[in-house]
């Protein structure tokens, strides 16, 4: 199995279960309120971790309940935290989770000791990442950080992933000339590109514009209709599972962290990485909860049959 390493965010959710979202000026009762780990980047690790990859994670938390939380949910998982700081003063980032009954969900993202991470951290974690065969960075820590941390691997010949989630259009070309593969959703894309994905000629479109900067491997994915998968030039849409989702706060990145467990490193096996992690990801739709709902290895491979 490969080595991966996560350069990202560690959140508490807190979930709110409500049956829709408001209107403007409304009022609504709570069905119920349920607190989980979670966080863009824990939820990829523990999702590679699970997919039986190596794992190790670059971040900060606080020094409060939360941070002694979240390292033991990490630890538990068998990630390792040795580059996980904690900082004085600061509190462990939370999200506020709207779940509706749908599955659908809106989240509000608290950073706190997520925008605490620095160039030291990732210096401290130089050999880490230049031993790993994936690295992964998102938007919920600062991008400097992963650019820092995409070069740090680069200079090794080791490969990275960025996942260019919350959406944003400031992208610095550095780090775009730094990813060898980019999986962004339909909305993060057009943000990027400026091409809005309607369909599979856009998604075509939208791969010719990250070959400018290099970048020859794109996963746009697509919700319920899967992912765009575009491997040196030559893409194709592979379908999701169809399957009834309670809740779809860790889909992507299930996605992203069940994929970087079994892919090649030469990425030749991308299309069928793609469909184990599309697997993946169905599981973890169709329970509560980030970290609980995040598959095992062999419940996926079981799934698959």
């Amino acid at each position: 199995m490969n080595k991966v390493t996560v350069v990202g965010s560690i959140n508490v959710d807190s979930i709110l279960h409500i049956k829709q979202l408001p209107q403007p000026g409304e009022t609504i009762g709570m069905q119920s309120f349920s607190k989980a780990a979670g966080g863009k980047g824990a939820n990829q690790a523990v999702s590679a971790a699970r997919s039986d990859a190596e794992t190790y994670f670059i971040g900060c938390v606080g020094d409060d309940s939360n941070g002694e939380f979240m390292l033991k949910q990490l630890n538990d998982n068998r990630i390792n935290t040795d580059n996980i700081r904690t900082v004085t003063g600061s509190n462990t980032g939370q999200a506020y989770i709207l779940l509706q009954e749908s599955g659908q969900n809106s989240i509000i993202v608290q950073a706190g000791a997520n925008f605490e991470l620095n160039q030291t951290d990732i210096q401290n974690a130089m050999e880490t990442i230049q031993t790993s065969d994936f690295v992964i960075s998102e938007f919920e820590t600062p991008m400097d950080t992963g650019i820092i941390a995409f070069q740090f691997a680069h200079q090794a010949g080791k490969k990275t992933i960025l996942n260019p989630a919350p959406a944003n259009d400031e992208i610095p070309a550095d780090l775009l000339s730094l990813t060898d593969l980019i999986v962004p959703n339909e909305t993060e894309s057009e943000l990027i590109t400026g091409i809005k994905i309607t369909d599979e000629q856009s998604m075509e479109d939208s791969a010719r514009y990250y070959e400018r900067f290099g970048i020859k491997n794109v996963i746009i994915t697509i919700g319920e209709h899967g992912s765009y998968v575009s491997l040196n030039g030559t893409g194709k849409i592979v379908p999701a599972f169809k399957v009834d989702a309670v809740d779809t706060t860790a889909a992507g990145d299930t996605f992203i962290g069940a994929l970087a467990s079994v892919l090649e490193t030469d990425f030749s096996n991308l299309f069928d990485a793609v469909t184990y992690a599309s697997r993946a990801s169905s599981l973890t739709v169709q329970k509560l909860g980030a970290f609980p709902s995040i598959p095992a290895r062999q419940a996926v491979i079981d799934a698959q049959k």
